[in-house]
């Protein structure tokens, strides 16, 4: 097994993983305007199979207020329609032939809560992807130093970049909390 070696180019990689996973989650949330990444956590279950609905169909903003959905296949269509619904995302589909409509309702105060509840509860598991990540730097930084690999005094410094990343990455992932709540509470 190769020896262990401290690179905080991979710890930032790897803690910048769990922001692009909550900027995904992010996208993933309605604001009262149609987005075509609104539609990315579908799941459709067609020929026998679950797949994502990007690849049965394509999704298009006509307006601010809707969303298109062209089925390739007719037949899937009551398909498509039946894994929007179960998504639970609050729009009811009208089925136009292939074409399904996706009219995007306007938020209720209770619903704009909900969802600035569900974006804090998206940030505080990046919040907890990254500390998982610094705690595993932090112990591998103590380890080398245990085996000797690594000077104490070099220990330390790299411990302080680590906790300097973890601290600027979680500020980050807070600036983004707060932006995507105003947009959320936004009439």
């Amino acid at each position: 097994m190769a020896a262990a070696k401290f690179d905080i180019k991979d710890f930032e990689k790897r803690m910048r993983g769990a922001i692009d996973s909550l900027k995904r989650e992010f996208s993933g949330l309605r604001t009262g305007r149609a987005s075509a990444t609104l539609l990315e956590p579908v799941v459709v279950t067609v020929y026998g199979a679950r797949m994502p609905l990007s690849q049965v169909a394509s999704v298009s903003v006509p307006d601010a207020k809707t969303l298109s959905v062209t089925v390739w296949d007719k037949s899937q269509v009551q398909a498509v329609e039946k894994g929007i619904r179960e998504a639970n995302l609050g729009i009811n589909p009208v089925i136009d032939g292939t074409l399904i409509r996706l009219p995007i309702p306007s938020l209720n105060a209770e619903r704009r809560n909900e969802l600035a509840k569900l974006a804090h509860k998206y940030a505080e598991h990046a919040r907890v992807g990254i500390r998982n990540v610094r705690r595993e730097g932090m112990d591998l930084l103590k380890k080398l130093e245990k085996d000797g690999t690594m000077t104490e005094d070099d220990q330390r410094k790299n411990s302080t970049k680590v906790q300097e990343l973890t601290d600027k990455l979680i500020k980050e992932v807070d600036q983004m909390t707060n932006a995507k709540e105003i947009e959320i509470k936004q009439v």
